[in-house]
């Protein structure tokens, strides 16, 4: 039995999360295992932020293409209002609308030729 190289590893999946809490308040994560890390989240061994503020319900979840997507999301996500959020998770296809304009943003970047 041969061991796998990283070219046979296949790619992580990547997932930016909205948490609710006991207190109604959603918080935005990235994970790669959403459920796994809300079960982080409701033992204290996830984000401080949600320490004590039980009980904690994964509401709403989205795939992405990568990390670096998937941080760039979740940053712009958190500068969202509680309303937009709420709006997200009762109909998740604002997801698309709303993400189209900054994935089209982080694409450029990365094709961008830093040369003059």
């Amino acid at each position: 039995m041969s061991m796998a190289t990283v070219a046979d590893t296949p790619p992580s999946r990547w997932f930016i999360y909205l948490v609710r809490t006991g207190a109604n308040s959603l918080y935005a994560g990235i994970s790669t295992d959403p459920e796994r890390r809300l079960r982080q989240h409701q033992s204290g061994k996830g984000a401080r932020a949600l320490r004590g503020k039980g009980p904690l319900t994964l509401v709403w979840r989205q795939q992405v293409e990568d990390k670096s997507h998937a941080l760039r999301l979740e940053y712009r996500l958190k500068q969202q209002s509680k309303a937009f959020k709420e709006r997200l998770v009762q109909d998740p296809s604002l997801w698309d609308e709303w993400s189209r304009p900054w994935l089209a943003g982080i694409e450029a970047e990365a094709t961008t030729d830093p040369t003059p």
